[in-house]
């Protein structure tokens, strides 16, 4: 049973009149904000489906900027690789024409002079950095210089020259996140886009019987093999084969000694991450000793670089070796060649998938941006047309409660 006095008429009335200020309150925030969500009461599922949305399109948003950012620096790596091919082209021309022997020292000695100047520009693209200051071919240490260069004394020049080209960044790879848990290896190893053969590592050590002491970790081209107390140097080499790594090892029937060869043009890299297995088989150097330079005194390498075979090159030009010239240092050039033309296209495929990744995260975010807004974008002819039925609700309540309460002390004055 409901009470009825003087007073209800009142409360009802001003509760009203709160009710329709506060419509009227949440309608004009809807349409500031432009969004239909004030708070998470107003549509719970539609709230929770719009704070996945959001987090979803910034990610997205982050992966688009991944991948452009991938193909701005492909771009640019590709196009001081293409400028070193041309390089690389020259120089094989002058290998074609000083290998003829029909050139006097003289003449030969004139090409040994461009021959050191295209190194110089071989060198200067190796060394190349992006326009954010980082080097573009030295691995993850994109802080340092790719490859640095010893200047030394060599036979025919009055002059120092360039005598030795190290490589002084790493192998380890980046990856960039592109898609949701999907990632592009980014390998920016000089040593390998500017490797010219396979190389290979003679163990001279007789490893015959040779077996580990304990349980240890070697790392072979960037990839961790566990070896086991009491594997022989059959069961290593098996277990490197396994493992992934673009290198193949082998027993030498002669010596007995552990061989390592490239499967393509690039630097061995080698080290014992725990233990001395690699150093008890004469393959590295002891702990002290970093990687690539850490190479045993007892092994053979063979195998170079670029620059070492233009080096050898210019070298043998200034001895006027024709014979070098058109055997080995020609074939050098040759694989060199090859093998840089097999890096630019894979640099020119990692742009191509870059590029698809922006195209596709580009569309990704107009369709999410699109969800983001049926859940939460504000229907401004609705939300204006509610607005104005609510004032004029609110106006006639008003109105009304002055009608009700219309008498006023003056009333009583007369």
């Amino acid at each position: 049973m409901r009470r009825i006095s003087s007073n209800m008429n009142n409360m009802n009335t001003q509760a009203n009149l709160r009710l329709h200020e506060s419509k009227l309150n949440r309608a004009n925030n809807q349409i500031g904000s432009q969004q239909k969500i004030q708070s998470l009461r107003d549509d719970p599922i539609a709230a929770g489906h719009l704070v996945r949305y959001k987090s979803y399109l910034t990610r997205v948003d982050n992966f688009e900027k991944n991948a452009q950012t991938l193909s701005d620096q492909f771009a640019l790596r590709e196009g001081y690789m293409n400028n070193s091919l041309e390089v690389m082209q020259r120089v094989r021309e002058l290998a074609v024409t000083g290998a003829n022997g029909i050139y006097t020292k003289d003449d030969m000695r004139d090409m040994a002079m461009e021959v050191d100047e295209l190194l110089k520009e071989l060198i200067q693209n190796a060394n190349a950095i992006s326009s954010d200051g980082n080097s573009l071919f030295a691995g993850t240490n994109t802080k340092s210089t790719a490859f640095e260069i010893e200047m030394g004394t060599v036979e025919g020049s009055g002059v120092p020259l360039i005598e030795n080209v190290r490589y002084n960044g790493n192998i380890d790879q980046n990856k960039i996140e592109v898609d949701e848990n999907k990632f592009m290896n980014v390998d920016n190893a000089g040593n390998r886009a500017f490797w010219a053969e396979q190389q290979q590592v003679f163990g001279s050590r007789d490893a015959s019987s040779w077996q580990a002491g304990a349980d240890s970790v070697i790392s072979v081209d960037g990839v961790a093999i566990n070896i086991n107390a009491g594997d022989n140097v059959y069961a290593l080499a098996a277990k490197i084969n396994d493992s992934g790594a673009a290198v193949r090892a082998r027993i030498d029937p002669v010596t007995q000694g552990l061989n390592l060869e490239t499967t393509d043009a690039r630097q061995l890299w080698l080290s014992d991450v725990k233990g001395s297995a690699l150093n008890e088989l004469g393959i590295v150097g002891d702990a002290s000793q970093k990687p690539p330079y850490n190479i045993g005194k007892s092994a053979t390498v063979s195998g170079g670089s670029m620059f070492d075979t233009v080096i050898a090159f210019r070298d043998a030009l200034l001895k006027g070796d024709t014979e070098a010239i058109g055997g080995r240092v020609l074939g050098s050039l040759d694989s060199g060649i090859s093998s840089l033309v097999t890096r630019i296209s894979k640099s020119g495929s990692e742009y191509e998938r870059a590029q698809l990744n922006v195209q596709r995260n580009s569309a990704t975010k107009l369709n999410v941006t699109q969800q983001v807004s049926r859940e939460g974008d504000l229907d401004f002819t609705k939300a204006i047309t509610d607005m104005k039925m609510l004032d004029y609700a609110y106006q006639a309540t008003l109105s009304n409660a002055g009608k009700m309460y219309n008498n006023t002390l003056l009333n009583y004055m007369r």
